[in-house]
């Protein structure tokens, strides 16, 4: 009986030799090595044919794609195969870099079972606990994709106002239901307004919620470094099984992704398989998906075809709400007139506007607990607010120019096209793109205009600086005293 058994055994894999050399002919090698050659044949009962396959995502993909192709050539070579069955099987391949060695062991004892649905039967209630250990320590390794959360960006420590609102409830609404009308969301903003903030309050949400669910939250950086590492190893069917079986993908500054075609592409298809299986994506951005430079058009298409939330710069009343919030969080009771100063001062973003808190926090701490007043911040922050007293804004741009070509500021915000008007402005755009740090949106609201006016006018004079000497010195002057 023992011999019978290891004849139709070396059969089968005879067969399954002569069945991959076919296939491999037919589907090409790169096809072939990504997904047919991890399969392996499992045991034959009853005329139904086990294949193991090492993910689960791998067997959704080959019976989608070859299972037929597979179940006729097998069945013309051997008629009594009237089925074939694909199950899931951690493989030895499938284990590096997530099994430890003793893992690797024991699933390599498993593997060699001929059924894959007797590995249990088997009596031996140590190998059952052994696999239960192995396959938990693996969901750990798969969870370490995941950047950890900040314990500080949650909902209740984000201070909401006129600018931020939307994005807010946007960010609400999706942490609050599994089923939302728009996915992906898109949040984007310049830097230190708060979107990262929501992205964690997100997570942290959803966790408090529903603990089953698979989160994963990562830069875009890490995103490409994981990928990159799959490659480099060979291993991207165990990365694709990881970030296509999450519940909620979260990838946050996905500019960075710009010029990476490659990585652009595994995105790409896991953000389509994610939306076919109703996962939830949020992604964050300092551009809108219309406006991320290097990014393929089909992948800004699909970015955009959610819900996009922009985040505006802070006003004075919100800058005000967060230092309260920060100052009530650290137990500091800040004078009135200390955070107008700031709020007033500090208006590029909350992150820097924070920092100046701490520092003048910490000043006071450090100085026996020497009283907050509105003489010694200005003090400890002199070398910041010189620096900011230097920088130079959208207003101060536009009354430059607006100066220097004889026109009023109004007529350079007026809807005229004379080009006695239109070129100054583009000048003042182009500027204001150059020496600040503002965005697309934010300059083209200072002159009633969109972001793709803004574009254009950039794009404009970029080309005139080149082709005509004498726009070129008026730019450059004008860069001389604004910068003086």
């Amino acid at each position: 009986m023992a011999e019978e058994a290891i004849t139709i055994n070396s059969s089968v894999q005879d067969e399954w030799g002569q069945i991959c050399s076919q296939l491999k002919n037919e589907v090409g090698d790169t096809a072939f090595e990504s997904w047919l050659k991890p399969l392996t044949p499992g045991s034959f009962n009853d005329g139904i044919m086990n294949i193991c396959v090492p993910t689960r995502f791998m067997r959704n993909w080959v019976i989608t794609h070859y299972s037929d192709r597979i179940h006729k050539i097998w069945e013309k070579k051997n008629p009594a195969i009237k089925n074939i069955n694909f199950v899931v099987q951690a493989m030895q391949e499938e284990a590096k870099g997530l099994y430890t060695p003793t893992c690797r062991s024991l699933l390599k004892k498993i593997s060699s079972t001929p059924a894959p649905q007797n590995i249990y039967q088997s009596g031996s209630s140590s190998l059952i606990a052994n696999a239960n250990d192995c396959f938990s320590s693996i969901n750990d390794a798969q969870q370490s994709i995941s950047v950890p959360l900040n314990p500080q960006f949650t909902f209740d420590n984000f201070v909401v106002g006129k600018t931020n609102e939307f994005a807010y409830a946007a960010a609400r609404k999706v942490a609050e239901s599994r089923n939302v009308s728009f996915n992906p969301l898109f949040l984007y903003s310049g830097v230190g307004l708060g979107k990262t903030h929501l992205m964690h309050a997100i997570a942290w949400h959803i966790k408090q919620q529903d603990p089953n669910r698979n989160i994963v939250y990562l830069s875009a950086e890490k995103f490409m470094y994981k990928f990159v590492r799959a490659l480099r190893y060979k291993d991207t069917t165990a990365f694709k099984e990881q970030f296509r079986s999450v519940d909620v993908l979260m990838v946050d500054d996905v500019q960075f992704m710009g010029g990476k075609d490659t990585t652009q592409e595994e995105f790409f298809y896991t953000f389509n398989s994610l939306i076919e299986e109703g996962r939830q994506i949020i992604i964050s951005a300092d551009k809108s998906p219309a406006d991320l430079e290097g990014i393929e058009n089909r992948l800004r298409s699909r970015l955009g075809c959610g819900l996009v939330a922009d985040i505006h710069p802070t006003d004075f009343d919100l800058r005000m709400g967060i230092l309260n919030n920060k100052a009530r969080q650290l137990g500091i009771e800040l004078p009135e007139k200390v955070s107008e100063f700031l709020a007033q001062k500090i208006t590029s973003n909350i992150r820097e506007l924070e920092g100046a808190l701490r520092r003048v926090i910490a000043h006071s701490q450090l100085l026996s607990d020497k009283e907050i007043t509105l003489d010694m911040t200005q003090d400890v922050l002199k070398d910041m607010l010189r620096s900011y007293d230097k920088r130079t804004t959208i207003d101060e741009i536009q009354k430059k120019v607006a100066e220097y070509f004889n026109i009023s500021v109004k007529e350079m915000q007026s809807s005229r096209r004379a080009r006695t008007v239109a070129r100054p402005r583009q000048i003042a755009m182009y500027l204001a793109k150059q020496l600040t740090s503002r965005s697309l949106p934010e300059i083209g609201r200072k002159f009633d205009r969109d972001h793709t006016t803004v574009m254009h006018a950039v794009r404009k004079i970029e080309e005139l600086i080149v082709e005509e000497s004498s726009l070129a010195e008026s730019v450059d002057a004008l860069r001389r005293i604004l910068e003086a």
